[in-house]
């Protein structure tokens, strides 16, 4: 009886678990199995890794195969598994020293020629490997940029299932193919994506306000809905919400760059300190926007967004069942997506921007002479809208038309760039974050009702019991407004917000 081993990872969502590949070659007639709950493709690896393992050379054995993947309980996905069974079964039949796999993590999927593709998800991998002390791991040549990213691991990457032969002390003959993919090619085709260029805020014309009320959200990590006529700039607005938010901390780019490692996106971003930017078409279905997928959910829009901007351009015109499944996210941080093969756990710690138009045909502004809706039709689109998601959003403004071009290079200069902006969300976060540091908030955003309640004296509380008694606010809103509040302060340089700062929270929140 022969019996090599050799370990892997799996991911569930962005939860990883060590996976040990036992591969047994025993009498009987030829036959090669893989058991513990593969899917679909990875039983399809049955094929790959015996053409790979013949095409370095091996002469795969005319007897019975069987290759275990534990814990059987856990189910496993995906082909980056490949790269281990072929070492296991080359370590059983005594091609790989046995001890050469010692506390190594081998990832990677393999070609019929013998060539190993890149995997999407090396990031998270590669941490939870090192979390669990693991010496070495063999990835994906094309892998090599993003396993460089995670230090302490000593990683290295191979080409051909040859070389992982050669490398564990074997002897393989084998011929590298002229042309070796370098990227991973993702579902929609496309090996790379083009990384959006941000535009500056000197760049719209006129919105003072508009561009005051974003300030005020990026300061506070507060949720935005623009409304206005079209073309009054609320997508360019959006646009560049990012150019004026807070650079990611060291944690946050890693937490970003996981994500896009498991989307197969990291490659065309690489790790950066920009926050990310999503906007889904209003044609987006549920699972796309929150996550889903057959067997184990994918990550949605909303994870995609994390740490960062999801803008939902014509808002009302999402399905109602998607505009739903926000709510949760926005208080939670996360989504929990649950598919027949187990429940996928994302982060969803994103900022909210929203646009929409005052009524289906935009032109419901001003005197409205030139709006074509009836009443009710005005009443239906907005009702899409509903109240337990217009009460999440913590800033509602209106952009009206711009009037008149302002045009020439001195007008230009005398607008407020992003980096103006920034410069003074960058301070107001200091300010919060130094505020909250005994209870681990970083924005005012994320700040308790009960402390802000305590820390606010009876007169600035004044505005927000009188709205609360005319039914202005819910007791969400109230809390809502008293966090705009203290970013309001903390933009002016005041220690604490008076009844100003509390009148003009409130004043926000119920522009719609």
């Amino acid at each position: 009886m022969a019996i090599g081993g050799a370990l892997s990872v799996g991911l569930i969502g962005l939860k990883a678990f060590t996976v040990t590949m036992q591969a047994f070659i025993s009498p009987g007639l030829p036959y090669f199995s893989i058991i513990g709950l593969p899917d679909t493709s990875l039983s399809e690896a049955r094929e790959r890794v015996k053409s790979a393992c013949q095409a370095s050379g091996f002469t795969w054995p005319q007897t019975r195969v069987t290759v275990n993947l534990s814990p059987a309980s856990m189910p496993k996905r995906g082909s980056s598994y490949d790269l281990a069974i072929a070492a296991a079964v080359l370590s059983a039949a005594g091609t790989i020293p046995p001890e050469s796999l010692l506390s190594t993590v081998v990832v990677g999927e393999v070609n019929l020629d013998g060539t190993v593709l890149p995997v999407n998800g090396l990031l998270p991998i590669l941490l939870h490997a090192r979390e669990q002390g693991v010496e070495r791991v063999i990835v994906p040549q094309a892998n090599m940029d993003e396993a460089g990213l995670i230090d302490g691991l000593d990683t290295r990457g191979v080409r051909h299932v040859g070389e992982l032969i050669e490398m564990m002390g074997g002897e393989a003959s084998y011929r590298l193919p002229d042309e070796i993919p370098t990227s991973r090619v993702g579902e929609d085709g496309a090996s790379r994506l083009v990384t959006p260029v941000i535009g500056d805020m000197s760049e719209v014309v006129g919105q003072e306000y508009a561009k005051w009320a974003m300030e005020v959200a990026a300061a506070g990590g507060h949720h935005l809905l623009m409304t206005g006529p079209p073309g009054s700039g609320k997508t360019m607005l959006a646009s560049r919400m990012p150019g004026i938010m807070c650079p990611l901390s060291e944690s946050e780019q890693l937490e970003v760059a996981t994500v896009r490692s498991l989307c197969g996106t990291l490659p065309a971003y690489g790790i950066s300190d920009v926050p990310p930017f999503e906007a889904p078409h209003h044609t987006s279905s549920t699972a796309a926007l929150v996550g889903g997928g057959t067997g184990m959910a994918m990550p949605g829009a909303i994870t995609k967004a994390h740490r960062g901007v999801l803008f939902m351009d014509e808002a009302p015109e999402f399905s109602a069942r998607s505009l739903q499944t926000l709510r949760e996210p926005l208080e939670s941080g996360y989504v929990a997506v649950s598919r027949s093969k187990g429940t996928a756990y994302y982060p969803a710690a994103f900022q909210l921007v929203m646009a929409a138009n005052p009524c289906p045909c935009g032109m419901s502004y001003g005197t409205g002479e030139r709006c074509t809706c009836t009443q009710r039709e005005r009443q239906r689109y907005f009702a899409r809208l509903s109240g337990p998601i217009l009460d999440r959003i913590d800033i509602q403004v209106e952009v009206p038309p711009v009037s008149g071009m302002l045009l020439g290079q001195e007008t230009f200069e005398r607008r407020t760039g992003s980096a103006e902006i920034r410069a003074r969300v960058v301070a107001a976060r200091d300010t919060a974050r130094e505020r909250f540091a005994d209870m681990g908030w970083i924005c005012n955003a994320q700040a308790s009702g009960t402390w802000m309640r305590e820390h606010l004296s009876p007169k600035a509380l004044e505005p927000v019991s009188r709205a609360l008694e005319s039914q202005r606010l819910s007791l969400r809103g109230a809390d809502r407004a008293m966090r705009l509040a203290w970013t309001l302060a903390d933009l002016k340089g005041l220690t604490s917000p008076g009844h100003d700062e509390i009148s003009q929270g409130i004043a926000l929140r119920t522009h719609v």
